[in-house]
């Protein structure tokens, strides 16, 4: 694998220790490092525009934590390039890979020893006064609530235009396979792999005794409609681009036919051992 490129945040000084070392490692290796303007500047060497780094750019490394992953896929949708994300972060379920691993990854990404997951996005169309107002894309989730404290918000649910309930609740989560082991798994929702066609409807602390999960096909679409006069409402993409929401507003979110995002495989670390480093699944009893 060539034409390796760098997606790093700028803001962590460790993340960028780490670009430089993995520059190093490549160049030691005889491998091109391949920087977007931005992050070229931060390490000062010379960088691509946008346009050409996209063109570019057959695999990234995101170095930093699942936000800047988030932010990486936002940059790459649409194109063929590949993400991989070095964890400088905490939890990490997108940027999975330890600092310490990285030499290891690398020797494996330039032998071609990996699988290639392709990740299916939320599509989403927000309507206002009955017009299409934005198009978003989301890796993760499409999140609506309310910004007022301690209020709830009536928000009407349709699955491909026929009603199915009216829920009290301080808001509402739809997620992708991918997103199931963020936002989505703190509301009590189910854990996906992320090659799964599938979506989840989560209510956010509903005031209802029959709240629950709910989960999707990739041939549903799921529409929110905030009912009420509450104008304190927002619609957040994969919680770092928001949007303001009126009453009767119209949202419809679906999996993207055409949007996916293609992640890195280890064979020798697949998501379910991820899932139980990450949240410490069978450290209580091991029977080895």
């Amino acid at each position: 694998m060539k034409e390796l490129g760098l997606i790093i945040n700028l803001r962590k000084p460790e993340a960028v220790k780490m670009a430089q070392k993995i520059m190093t490692w490549a160049k030691n290796h005889g491998c091109e490092i391949l920087l977007p303007h931005q992050e070229a500047s931060a390490l000062t060497t010379v960088g691509l525009d946008d346009e050409q780094w996209l063109k570019t750019v057959k695999l990234a490394l995101v170095i930093g934590g699942d936000g800047t992953f988030l932010r990486a896929a936002r940059y790459i949708m649409g194109t063929e390039i590949i993400l991989h994300g070095v964890n400088m972060g905490h939890l990490g379920f997108l940027a999975s890979t330890k600092p310490n691993e990285i030499e290891s990854d690398l020797e494996k990404i330039l032998s071609d020893d990996f699988e290639v997951i392709e990740r299916r996005v939320l599509s989403s169309v927000l309507y206002h006064d009955e017009s299409p107002s934005h198009k978003i894309y989301a890796l993760n989730d499409i999140v609506l609530t309310t910004n007022a404290i301690a209020r709830l918000v009536q928000i009407e649910i349709r699955f491909n235009e026929k009603f199915f309930c009216v829920l009290p609740a301080d808001g509402v989560i739809v997620s992708s396979a991918t997103g199931s082991t963020a936002y989505a798994l703190s509301a009590g929702g189910s854990i996906m792999p992320p090659q799964m066609d599938a979506i989840i409807l989560a209510p956010l602390c509903a005031h209802t005794l029959y709240s629950r999960p709910l989960l999707a096909s990739d041939k549903d679409t799921i529409t929110l409609i905030p009912r009420g006069i509450s104008r304190d409402l927002m619609l957040t993409q994969d919680g770092q681009v928001a949007y303001e929401i009126f009453p009767n507003d119209r949202i419809e979110i679906k999996l993207s036919g055409t949007k996916k995002i293609k992640t890195l495989n280890f064979p020798d670390k697949g998501f379910l051992d991820i899932v139980s480093e990450k949240l410490g699944w069978g450290k209580a009893f091991n029977s080895d």
